[in-house]
């Protein structure tokens, strides 16, 4: 059984709180929410000093943390010191989240403007209800985090394959956060008739006035065919699949740098396909003859790059014989030996801090245990005279009886004699 797009059916949910989405085209979600799924972008309020915490940044951080764990279990077969490529890490991830903010506030800035025609600073620096843009992460991440490797000495390209698998991590599991905030949509004709077409009141408005924008008052019976696409879903299974395949491709990389340039290449290319179905993009324009958004013109560069560099690195490595991988270089085996030597080091320093700890506490009470093994002895002496004196007496009380006993017995013999 489906859910029927009917006017009744439009004006009620127009007339919702708007945080209840419907799959009207999916029998097993209408079987499962007949009445809609309720969602709600705040996580959980912190007591006390009623913090909200939002499901958008809880997730982005969860997406990270995964990143960072398996960029670090596979730091060691790209060549790579995990310490050097922490610092690299962190200051990325600093960049990463200045520049997404960067970038969605340079093309949305009057969005940011006060009544007086400046900027409202406090707006900008409020990036806990969204407005991160993914590409402006990458391109600030790459920038703060380049700058660190070259100052901690890490290799950048067998950084950057690293960095490219973790981007894929990160955002697979970070875009369902735009699910909870009821964005990253698209609309197409062809959503109307798809099991997986979202609809909700938040959609529904901003698809209506995406179609058609000299009318943005919702006429129900012009809505009831607005199904969106759950845009926010491909992009999570696309990169879902694009770690996949770099993770297998690894394994058998030519050279160091390939896995990030597959990885902007397979996210270029998923991106502008995605993008042309979003209905809440940044436009670069948007007039009658040409519609084109800031995205789509990033996604085709990168993907067009990626492949003209793919090819390029794998004909030169062919004429010169093939590359040699970081990880086999004496470079990167003398940082890795150093890295070793230095953990060593600090376990046996360790070590030895713990023996001193122990040997300054048996020496301040040196003195104590001294008098408590004297006064231990003092009394097992005691003890032990004790003993001896009670088995001397225990002894020596038979010894007079055994004397007395012949004289009880020759004292009646004599008698007899004399009376004889």
């Amino acid at each position: 059984m489906t859910l029927a797009m009917t006017s009744d059916f439009v004006r009620e949910l127009l007339d919702s709180d708007g945080n209840v989405i419907y799959f009207p085209n999916s029998t097993l979600f209408t079987k499962l929410f007949p009445n809609g799924l309720s969602i709600d972008n705040v996580m959980f309020t912190i007591p006390g000093i009623n913090l909200d915490i939002y499901w958008y940044g809880f997730l982005i951080a969860v997406g990270m943390v995964l990143a960072m764990i398996y960029a670090f279990s596979r730091c060691r077969k790209f060549g790579l010191d995990i310490d050097r490529v922490t610092d690299t890490v962190l200051a990325g991830l600093i960049g990463g989240i200045i520049g997404a903010r960067l970038y969605y506030v340079i093309f949305s800035l009057e969005n940011y403007m006060t009544e007086e025609g400046t900027l409202d600073f406090a707006e900008i620096f409020n990036i806990r209800d969204g407005g991160l843009a993914i590409y402006g992460g990458i391109i600030g991440g790459l920038l703060i985090g380049g700058i660190m490797a070259k100052i901690r000495k890490v290799k950048l390209m067998p950084m950057l394959d690293l960095a490219g698998m973790g981007f894929l991590i990160g955002q697979c599991i970070g875009r369902w956060g735009n699910f909870f905030n009821q964005e990253a949509y698209g609309y197409s004709e062809a959503a109307g008739s798809l099991p997986w077409g979202m609809v909700s009141k938040s959609i529904l408005n901003g698809i209506y006035f995406f179609v058609y924008p000299d009318n943005t008052s919702v006429v129900t019976n012009r809505a009831v065919d607005m199904l969106a696409h759950p845009c926010f879903l491909y992009e999570s299974l696309w990169c879902l699949l694009g770690f996949i395949i770099l993770h297998i491709y690894s394994k058998h990389r030519k050279y160091d740098g390939q896995l990030f340039l597959m990885y902007i290449g397979w996210y270029g290319f998923g991106r502008f396909w995605i993008e042309g179905l979003r209905t809440d993009s940044l436009y670069l324009v948007n007039n009658d003859v040409i519609s084109l958004k800031v995205s789509q013109l990033l996604a085709g560069t990168c993907f067009i790059f990626a492949v003209i560099m793919l090819i390029y690195l794998g004909i030169r490595g062919k004429k010169q014989g093939g590359y040699v991988l970081y990880f086999n270089t004496d470079e990167s085996k003398a940082l890795l030996k150093e890295a070793y030597k230095k953990s060593k080091k600090g376990q046996n320093e360790s070590l030895e801090e713990d023996e001193h700890i122990v040997d300054d506490t048996v020496g301040d009470n040196v003195e104590d245990n001294q008098h408590i093994l004297a006064d231990e002895f003092r009394n097992e002496g005691e003890e032990a005279s004790e003993s001896e004196e009670s088995e001397v007496s225990d002894e020596s009380e038979p010894e007079e009886a055994s004397e007395a006993e012949p004289v009880q017995e020759t004292e009646p013999e004599a008698e007899t004699k004399t009376e004889e």
